[in-house]
C-alpha cells in the first residue's frame, strides 16, 4: 500500500516513505544470503570511501587534518561501522546454515543467575589486535545458554516477516552512530529505514549515500536531511511505525510529549502525543569510580591520561563521556592522582568547540561552581562536590569538556560499596560507567568484585577500560540499563549495535589491562597491548586508525605488522 501524500507535508519525506513502502516488499522477499551479500558490499564500500568519510568528519569538527586526533574519526567512524557490518554478515551467514550466531560462543555465569556471552575476542585477530581486552554480554536473569542460542538472530529468524518503516534520527557527534542504528533497525527489527541526519552531520550525506548504496538500491533505506520541522513531520507520519533516536532527553521528551509547558504537563501526566513506539539512546552523567590501591608513579600518570580520554575524546561531546570521577578521600595517593589528572586535562591537545552550545554549557558549569579550575583549551575541573546535595554536576549532562570530582569518606571495600550506591542513586542516566582498579585490589575483593558489577545499574560497565570500547565492539550491546519508562527516560529505552543479534541482553561488561605493554608484562598482566589508539595522548592514532579500518573491512595476516608497528609508536 502506498503512502497518501499530505498537501501540507514535506514532498521529500512523502516520496521517501512512499519508496520505502514499496521497498519493504522487496526487503521481505530477500533471502538471508542476499541480505548478507548486501552487508558485505556495505562493508567493502565503507573501506573504499573511508578517506572521504574521515575528511568530511574532520571538516565538521574543525580538526587539523595532520593532527593525531583525526584517529578518533577513523576509529569511531568507518572502523566501527565496517566492523558492525562485517559481524552482522557473520551472523546472517550462520543463520543461513541453520546455526545460531552464538553457537560457538564462550558462555559463563555472573551473579544473580545471569548467563554471560563472550563477544570479545571472537577470533584470533581480536586476540592479537585487542590483546588483554574482553567483553561479555550479560543476559537478563533466568536466560540460560540453550535459550540464548535459540533466540539469537532476532527478526532475522523470520526474515520474510517485516515490521514496517522505522524512522532513525541520527546523532550529531559520532559519525558511525546514524548508519549503525540504521543497520540495527533493518536487521534486528526487520524494518526498512528512513534515516534523518542531524543537521550537524549533513556534510556526511554524500559519503553515507555511497556507503549505504546497496541498501538504498533495494529500497530498504532512504537518507533525509533537514531541520526540526522536517524531523517532526517524519516521526509523526502515519506511514512510520517506529522511531529511534540518539540525542538528549530534552529532545526525546519534546518528540514524545510536545514542547514547552504543555509538553511538560503531558509528561507529568504520562500523556504522549506520539502514538507509536520509540526507542532511544540519550546519554547521561557517566561516572568513573577509582578504587584506592597502591599504584606506581607510572600507573598514576597512565590512568590520569585514561580518565582525560574518557572526558575529552571527541572534545567531550560523547553521550558516554565521563563527567564525574568518584574517589576515596582516604586514599593516600588521592592528591597525587588529582594533580596528574589536572596535568592530563590541561596538556592534552586542544581543539575547537565545534558542537553547538558548548560555550554556554561550560559557562553554566562555571556559574554553578565558581571555584572550579579553568584549564587550557576551555576545560573545567570541579572539586569538592558533595554527593549528598542535589549537585548540578551529577544531574546535568554538560556535553562539554567539564569534569568533576566527588570524594566519599570511605576506604577499601566500604568505599566500593558506597561508590556503587552513589552511582546508582545520585547520577542521572544509566548508559555507562567506568571502574579503574589495580589488579591486586580486584583480586583482594574476590567474588565480591563481580557482585559489585552486578549491583551497578548501567548498560555498559568498563573495568580498566573506557565504555567507549563497548561502543566499538560490534558484538556488544549498547544502550541504557533496562527499566526506564517513556515519562522518565534518563538514558533511553532499547539497545543498538549487538551485531550477533543476541536476545534478552541486560548489559555489556568490558575489561581491559590496568597497564600498557611492556609494563603490563613486567607486572604480570601478560598482555601485549600498548597505549590504545583511542587515547587522546596517542601520537600515532590517525595512522593506526586508518590501518585498523582497512583491516576491519578485509582482515589479513599481511596487514598486522603495519598495525602493530604504528600502535607501538603511539
Amino acid at each position: 500500500m502506498h503512502v497518501t501524500n499530505t498537501p501540507t507535508g514535506h514532498p521529500t519525506v512523502d516520496r521517501a516513505l512512499d519508496e520505502l513502502s514499496t521497498g519493504e516488499k522487496t526487503w521481505a522477499s530477500l533471502p538471508l544470503s542476499a541480505r548478507r551479500a548486501l552487508l558485505e558490499r556495505v562493508r567493502d564500500l565503507t573501506a573504499a570511501h573511508a578517506e572521504e568519510w574521515v575528511t568530511a568528519a574532520t571538516a565538521i569538527k574543525e580538526l587539523d587534518p595532520s593532527s593525531p586526533l583525526v584517529g578518533e574519526e577513523w576509529i569511531s567512524g568507518p572502523y566501527a561501522f565496517a566492523g558492525g557490518a562485517a559481524t552482522l554478515a557473520h551472523s546472517l551467514a550462520s543463520l543461513e546454515t541453520g546455526t545460531s550466531p552464538i553457537a560457538a560462543a564462550t558462555f559463563g555465569s555472573a551473579p544473580g543467575g545471569r548467563t554471560t556471552v563472550r563477544v570479545l575476542p571472537l577470533g584470533i585477530f581480536d586476540r592479537l589486535l585487542l590483546n588483554g581486552f574482553s567483553a561479555e554480554v550479560w543476559l537478563q536473569p533466568g536466560t540460560d545458554v540453550e535459550r540464548a542460542r535459540q533466540t539469537a538472530g532476532l527478526a532475522q529468524l523470520d526474515p520474510a516477516h517485516t515490521h514496517g518503516i522505522g524512522a532513525v534520527l541520527g546523532a550529531g557527534n559520532i559519525m558511525s552512530i546514524a548508519p549503525l542504528d540504521t543497520l540495527y533497525e533493518l536487521f534486528a527489527h526487520n524494518r526498512v529505514v528512513a534515516l534523518k541526519l542531524n543537521p550537524i552531520t549533513d556534510p556526511m550525506l554524500p559519503v553515507f549515500t555511497k556507503v549505504l548504496a546497496p541498501l538504498i538500491e533495494v529500497g530498504a533505506v532512504r537518507v533525509l536531511t533537514g531541520g526540526a520541522e522536517l524531523g517532526t513531520y517524519l516521526v509523526n507520519h502515519a506511514a512510520v511505525h517506529h522511531v529511534h533516536m540518539t540525542g538528549s532527553s530534552i529532545t526525546h521528551d519534546t518528540i514524545v510529549f510536545g514542547p514547552g509547558q504543555e509538553g511538560a504537563a503531558r509528561r507529568a501526566a504520562n500523556d504522549p502525543v506520539l502514538n507509536k513506539p520509540m526507542t532511544s539512546e540519550l546519554g547521561g552523567v557517566s561516572p568513573t569510580i577509582v578504587l584506592p590501591g597502591e599504584w606506581s608513579d607510572a600507573d598514576i600518570k597512565y590512568q590520569a591520561e585514561h580518565v582525560a580520554t574518557q572526558r575529552l575524546h571527541n572534545g567531550g561531546y560523547n553521550c558516554v563521556a565521563s563527567q564525574v570521577v568518584v574517589l576515596s578521600s582516604k586514599w593516600k595517593q588521592r592528591d597525587q592522582f588529582v594533580a596528574a589528572l589536572r596535568t592530563a586535562l590541561n596538556n592534552t591537545p586542544g581543539r575547537n568547540p565545534y558542537y553547538p552550545g558548548s560555550a554556554n554549557r561550560v559557562e553554566a558549569a562555571l556559574t554553578a561552581y565558581p571555584h572550579a579550575d579553568k584549564l587550557g583549551s576551555g576545560r573545567v575541573l570541579i572539586h569538592d562536590i558533595d554527593p549528598t546535595d542535589e549537585a548540578t554536576l551529577l544531574q546535568t549532562e554538560y556535553f562539554a569538556p567539564v569534569l568533576g570530582i566527588v570524594e566519599l569518606p570511605h576506604a577499601d571495600e566500604a568505599f566500593a560499596a558506597a561508590a556503587v550506591r552513589t552511582a546508582n542513586s545520585d547520577f542521572v542516566g544509566t548508559l555507562g560507567i567506568n571502574i579503574i582498579a589495580h589488579p591486586r585490589s580486584i583480586q583482594q575483593m574476590g567474588t565480591g568484585f563481580d557482585i559489585l558489577l552486578a549491583e551497578l545499574n548501567y548498560g555498559t560497565i568498563a573495568v580498566n577500560a573506557w565504555t567507549g570500547v563497548g561502543f566499538l565492539t560490534a558484538g556488544a550491546t549498547w544502550g541504557a540499563f533496562p527499566g526506564h519508562t517513556i515519562d522518565d527516560i534518563q538514558s533511553g529505552m532499547g539497545m543498538v549495535h549487538n551485531a550477533l543479534l543476541i536476545d534478552g541482553a541486560e548489559r555489556t561488561v568490558v575489561r581491559g589491562p590496568f597497564r600498557p605493554a611492556p609494563r603490563s608484562i613486567v607486572n604480570g598482566e601478560w598482555t601485549i597491548s600498548p597505549k590504545p589508539p583511542w587515547f587522546v595522548t596517542n601520537r600515532t592514532a590517525a595512522t593506526t586508525g586508518r590501518l585498523l579500518t582497512a583491516f576491519a573491512a578485509k582482515p589479513s595476516w599481511t596487514k598486522l605488522p603495519g598495525i602493530f608497528a604504528s600502535a607501538l609508536r603511539g
